[in-house]
């Protein structure tokens, strides 16, 4: 029997292969499938099921277009929600037989209502590893607020009080030695501070996890509440695309990888009012880029950060990437749903540069020409643009928090008559709000090389005592 754990950290997201005996079954699949095919392919290994253990808000799952290249079911939990594609309703209990293993379902409603864990029954019979999708992470559960976006009858304290009862009367009375496998660890925000470990047996979940410790449905109710924040505005649009279906990944794919001259990106853009996306290293971006043009940069969690910043999955995007990095580009938008990107830059910038076109670029400077400016004038506008618990943690004195996650409202508080120094924790998030306040007429932004991280290696400006965060969110 194998059981292979496929983890992509931009996303922090677990997919699974199972196989026995010949058959396979792929857990939460990534929207590029082919991988698994592949995989089983090589193996001599025929897909038999495509298991989801819930609508997921965090990216678009692959089930769709798996069972339409494979002819594998897609399996569900209990759920009255009318897909967009055929499916497998299945029962609280019901069992799918895989080679000589078999999987049971474990109805665990909560994070949202036809959340459901799979557990494995190997081959000698034993309960061996249980897949919780949302419903139980390393260290945490998944949040109670998300399905309430999606049905308006529920609340997050009824989410909540769901997810005590099947934590409590599904999952904590199964044996110490199963292995958990869930779908998401560090850095996913469907929970609020999960654990950098992507599995552990269910027993040490018992002794370690907050959420499994004696109390009240009432304690437990406002321990998962508390210290949440609202979640990007793309999640309820990735659920429904997971409900109603989508675009086949080849579709998008082919739609995206388009290569286009300078002249023809530029007249695309002025065209379609498509987003110029920028997806280079932030300080290889600085130096320059084309005019209004965003920089997320790929090698970073940027579906999540596109996700974040990009309000409707329907916007056209331009791209403009390293040389042989395009398709990458186009697969990790499609992932979170951004299936409309229309073309990227034949060449990269170079190219655009080569034809003596307008070029902008945005200044940085590093932390010791920071202190020697600070030294000079101790009021200077430090703009911290980390998430609130980041900066409640720790920051440096006298900076302001203006969090990249919600980048509408940190917008004002920056006046554009003054020159503001901006930092994330490394560089990654300072020059994503640069470059979009950049692209609005902001011009007086200069980033901080190496963020908070080469503030504090530096040793030579202040910061705050560092405090424990209670979440990661």
């Amino acid at each position: 029997m194998i059981i292979e754990q496929i983890y992509t950290g931009c996303l922090a997201q677990g997919a699974y292969y199972i196989e026995s005996d010949g058959e396979a079954a792929i857990i939460d699949p990534l929207r590029e499938v082919q991988p698994y095919i592949e995989k089983a392919e090589r193996r001599n290994a025929k897909i038999k099921y495509v298991f989801e253990t819930h609508f997921h808000a965090d990216f678009v799952s692959g089930h769709q277009d798996l069972s339409s290249k494979t002819g594998a079911p897609i399996v569900f939990g209990p759920t009255g929600m009318k897909m967009g594609f055929d499916a497998i309703i299945a029962e609280d209990g019901q069992e799918f037989p895989l080679g000589k293993a078999k999987f049971k379902v474990i109805h665990t409603p909560g994070h949202t209502m036809e959340s459901t864990c799979f557990l494995l029954i190997n081959e000698e019979g034993k309960e061996e590893a249980l897949f919780t999708g949302d419903t139980l992470f390393i260290g945490d559960v998944g949040r109670p607020d998300l399905a309430q976006k999606v049905i308006k009858d529920l609340t997050q304290d009824k989410l909540a009080a769901h997810l005590y009862d099947s934590l409590r009367n599904k999952i904590m009375p199964l044996a110490d030695d199963i292995i958990v496998y869930p779908a998401h660890g560090a850095g996913s925000a469907c929970g609020k501070n999960m654990s950098k470990e992507t599995t552990d047996t269910l027993g040490n979940q018992k002794k370690t996890n907050y959420a499994l410790q004696e109390m009240t449905k009432e304690e437990f109710i406002k321990e998962v509440t508390t210290g949440l924040t609202p979640p990007p505005s793309y999640f309820p649009q990735n659920v429904m695309m997971n409900i109603q279906g989508y675009d086949s990944i080849d579709e998008v794919l082919t739609r995206g990888i388009n290569p286009l001259s300078p002249a023809a990106f530029e007249a695309a853009a002025n065209e379609t009012g498509a987003v110029i996306l920028d997806t280079r290293d932030a300080q290889v971006f600085a130096k320059g880029f084309i005019p209004n043009s965003i920089n997320i940069g790929i090698d970073g969690s940027f579906a999540v950060w596109v996700g974040a910043l990009v309000p409707d999955l329907k916007q056209e995007i331009l791209i403009v990437a390293e040389d042989g990095r395009e398709e990458e580009v186009v697969t990790r938008l499609a992932r979170v749903g951004y299936d409309h990107a229309i073309g990227f830059l034949k060449g990269g910038f170079d190219s655009w540069k080569n034809d003596n076109r307008e070029v902008d670029n945005i200044h940085s400077i590093s932390t010791a020409e920071l202190a020697s400016l600070m030294e000079k004038d101790e009021n200077i506008n430090i703009l911290d643009v980390r998430k609130n618990s980041e900066f409640l943690s720790e920051h440096v004195l006298g900076a302001e928090n203006a969090p990249l996650d919600y980048i509408n409202d940190s917008m004002t508080k920056v006046n554009k008559d003054k020159t503001y120094y901006v930092h994330c924790a490394g560089g990654y998030r300072s020059m994503i709000f640069a470059s979009i306040l950049k692209a609005r007429g902001f011009d007086n932004l200069i980033d901080i090389k190496g963020g908070f991280a080469a503030i504090k290696d530096a040793d030579e400006i202040k910061v705050s005592d560092y405090v424990c965060p209670t979440t990661l969110l």
